[in-house]
């Protein structure tokens, strides 16, 4: 009896006084085992076991608790605050001081201070801050990075003077490129909405060692939210809406995550509203009509109008607005101690599109188009990732990626006095599968090998046809002939197939320096077929076309001390010309682009040069990059030439205009500078800037070369407090003159800059360019509670007038935008 008492006081003595700590990766949620945790003068050291169990017993009450692994941050908590957080306590990926953790550049999560190319990361609380309408809007945040837009629904990022298919966009690890990815602008960035976004990771520079054809700007990518494991059954849900006054804009996100010990699911539904967009009315630039609308087209929603219609406020951008939604569904599952399973299904459309500069063309004094919009843009992506550790000499972690996407686009348009209407429909099916695996080659980890393959298929589906309208009453009731129009692509159909293998080798020279060495071959085949040649006729009908390439990367990173960083890298890329290279036909300002079969990869070799200089115990960094690409065989628009040197004359859409072709030239280079800061003044007051500079000319035509943006740059300043924070930015754009401006291509859309000559013989005679602009914009959050908060931003305070290089609408005038963030 007497030992049978003693045993129950033991037991009850255990239950008393063991305080088991549980540590769990706040990402993911899953136990944390190896986690060293000691008290500060280190008389206490333990370790937490397999399942991320520790006893605190012996700390006191007021003694700091500190938790620390080589994969988290430290974190170190008072003993007396485990009991309020009822002794479980997440342990994150990222450090409060700036030294992030990158995933994109090695494929596997990686401390900046071993990475020699540039990189910039927006993580959750930045998008939050930002608020941005469209991904397109975050990109145009991120230092180094200009945002090109033909319409408000759409953005394409400009990375070191390259864009559109030069630059590689990312979500989840499967790349969102496809064979119909064109040369000049895309609207693709917008389809991933920011509301689903975890983080989004920029690398800047070629990276075609570890991504392939098209990364020679460099890479974004998108990384959205996942969910996370709980020992208890949770569910947790999240609300947001915002509203904007430039353009009527009401965003709203329903988030709801469904949290298990064996299974997680997080859904995520979108839907924006985005009305006409009105530009700034204070035109300090000097040009009293340069962008304003002084007519439009009412010929929407199955209204017919002969004529257009006089715009009552020339400001507001008519036919700008469009609507879209999006869904992501999100599945987590481990399936054992070493190995999770993500499944993710994402999907993205819009309302019609109106295209905004071609809609404001003008021929003859007036309106050119009644109509000209795109059709829906859909993208569905369902892809299923392994993660797994092996723990083999020749493995230790490995992540498989299948996926498959299926991309709908369209174009619809129709002239002023024509009841003629064509339609353009594209469809491209994409499978991928890829493997990334590394292996640490020394037990301290300083010697890394990283290798993977990649493979892609492209089907491309393009269809084309003509209706001409029927009209009763001034509406469309429908339609009576049919007419022949000239497909986009291949109307045959075509393919694209992408295959390669790489191999990555990263080694810590010394406490101070990192060398990291890369390696990849890629090989392209192409197969394309036309079969209706009523416009355009071609020596061949049915083409294939094999492309191969090895490219190479070679990093290093010196660290004198413990706060500067020096880093150097050698790199090569290539992009092997897709569909759109080599058979795209449309028309724009009176130029035809026409199929070439023979277009061959062009290639990039760059050399980079960064600093980073650290203040304040790592809370302040001031960084610098220079480079210089040289671009080798480099594609570029140009005209075709009759054998008697008369540019040839093709017919598109009833009219005939000048026949240009993606055409490989022979070297150009680009060359720049990117420098920024960003940390903390004090306690409350932190603060962020930089500005970049690019410029980019022909070797061989000297000329200058596309999508070269000006000189521009953003300062900024945060306030927070208790649950105030509060900013202001100042965002600024120097002046492009018209001799910057490639004229042969056209993708710098010079003709849409100011006029200052109406007589004038050449374009440089004609239009002045992109003016410079300035300016400020003020924000404010307030958390009203633990779940609750409302933020406000006012941009363009004081409503500027500006049009951002390249684009053919006006960027938003002052503007007013108010959210309100719940969770539950």
């Amino acid at each position: 009896m007497k030992k049978f008492l003693l045993t129950i006081v033991f037991f009850v003595a255990g239950i008393t006084y063991a305080q088991e700590v549980k540590v769990l990766d706040k990402q993911t949620g899953k136990i944390v085992k190896n986690v060293s945790v000691f008290n500060d003068n280190q008389t206490i050291n333990l370790t937490t076991n397999k399942f991320g169990l520790v006893d605190v017993s012996d700390f006191k009450e007021n003694e700091y608790v500190v938790f620390s692994h080589l994969a988290y941050a430290v974190l170190r908590v008072k003993k007396s605050v485990l009991k309020s957080k009822n002794y479980v306590i997440s342990l994150a990926k990222e450090s409060e001081q700036l030294d992030e953790v990158v995933l994109s550049l090695f494929k596997k999560e990686e401390k900046a201070y071993r990475i020699a190319e540039q990189v910039a990361v927006l993580n959750t609380k930045d998008i939050q801050n930002i608020s941005p309408q469209t991904s397109a809007d975050l990109l145009a945040t991120i230092p180094g990075i200009k945002v090109q837009k033909s319409q408000f629904g759409g953005g394409s990022p400009v990375i070191r003077g390259m864009e559109s298919n030069r630059v590689l966009l990312v979500v989840d690890g499967v790349r969102m490129n496809n064979a119909i990815y064109r040369k000049g602008h895309l609207q693709s960035s917008i389809t991933v909405t920011p509301n689903i976004l975890d983080k989004t990771e920029v690398v800047f520079g070629p990276s075609s060692v570890l991504y392939g054809s098209d990364a020679l700007g460099g890479v974004i990518h998108y990384y959205t939210k996942t969910p996370k494991l709980s020992e208890e059954k949770e569910v947790k849900s999240q609300f947001f809406s915002r509203f904007s006054t430039v353009n009527h804009e009401i965003t709203t996100n329903v988030t709801a995550e469904i949290r298990n010990k064996n299974w997680a699911s997080l859904t995520s539904v979108s839907y924006s509203d985005f009305g006409d967009l009105k530009a700034g009315e204070n035109r300090r630039h000097g040009f009293d009509d340069w962008g304003k609308v002084f007519f439009y087209s009412e010929n929407i929603n199955g209204n017919y109008k002969e004529n257009p219609t006089p715009n009552l406020d020339p400001n507001l951008q008519r036919n700008s607005g469009y609507n879209q939604t999006d869904v992501l569904q999100k599945f987590f599952v481990p399936l054992n101690k070493n190995a999770d399973l993500k499944i993710n299904l994402q999907y993205s459309t819009t309302s019609n599109i109106p295209r905004f500069d071609r809609l404001t063309e003008l021929s003859g004094g007036t309106l050119k188009f009644a109509e000209w919009y795109y059709g829906p843009q859909e993208r569905l992506l369902i892809s299923s990732q392994l993660l797994f550790d092996a723990n083999k000499n020749w493995l230790e972690k490995g992540v498989i990626t299948a996926a498959y996407q299926n991309l709908q686009e369209s174009r619809i348009q129709r002239k002023f006095g024509s009841l003629e209407r064509s339609y353009r429909e594209e469809s491209v099916d994409v499978f991928s599968l890829n493997g990334d695996f590394s292996v640490s080659l020394t037990e301290d980890k300083k010697r890394t090998l990283s290798y993977g393959f990649e493979l892609a298929y492209n089907d491309v589906g393009s269809n084309s046809y003509g209706r001409e309208l029927n009209i009763e009453n001034n509406q469309i009731n429908g339609f009576s002939n049919n007419f022949k129009v000239q497909s986009r692509y291949p109307d045959g159909g075509s393919s694209y197939l992408s295959s390669a293998v790489y191999v990555d080798y990263r080694q810590d020279l010394s406490a101070k320096s990192t060398l990291n060495s890369g390696l990849r071959f890629t090989n392209t085949h192409l197969e394309a077929k036309w079969i209706d040649q009523t416009f355009i006729q071609l020596p061949e009908t049915d083409i294939e076309a094999n492309h191969s390439a090895v490219t190479a990367t070679l990093g290093y990173v010196f660290k004198p001390n413990k706060n500067w960083q020096i880093n150097s890298v050698l790199s090569s890329g290539f992009r092997s010309p897709n569909i759109d290279d080599v058979g795209r036909v449309r028309e724009k300002s009176g130029n035809v682009t026409v199929p070439n079969i023979n277009v061959t990869p062009e290639y990039a070799y760059s050399a980079e040069l960064g600093i980073q200089k650290y203040f304040n115990n790592k809370r302040f960094r001031f960084g610098a990059n220079v480079y210089y690409t040289l671009l080798d065989n480099y594609i570029q628009r140009d005209f075709v030439y009759n054998a008697d040197g008369s540019v040839q004359q093709v017919e598109f859409d009833g009219e005939f205009g000048n026949a240009v072709s993606n055409q490989n030239k022979e070297t150009a280079y680009i060359t720049g500078f990117t420098a920024n800061y960003l940390g903390k003044i004090s306690d409350v007051w932190n603060t962020t800037g930089f500005i970049t500079y690019t410029k980019g000319r022909t070797y061989d035509t000297e000329e200058p070369m596309s999508s070269i943006p000006p000189l521009f740059g953003q300062f900024g300043v945060n306030y927070k407090v208790n649950k105030i924070e509060l900013g202001a930015a100042v965002r600024f754009n120097a002046k492009k003159d018209i001799e910057d401006f490639n004229i042969t291509e056209g993708i710098d859309n010079h003709d849409l800059t100011p006029i200052v000559n109406e007589n004038g013989a050449t374009a440089s005679d004609i239009y002045f360019g992109t003016p410079s602009w300035a300016t400020l914009g003020l924000n404010g959050r307030y958390d009203v509670n633990n779940n609750v908060s409302v933020q406000a931003r006012l941009d363009n305070l004081l409503d500027e007038h500006y049009i951002e290089f390249a684009s053919g609408v006006a960027s938003p005038g002052r503007n007013l935008s108010i959210s309100l963030m719940a969770t539950f």
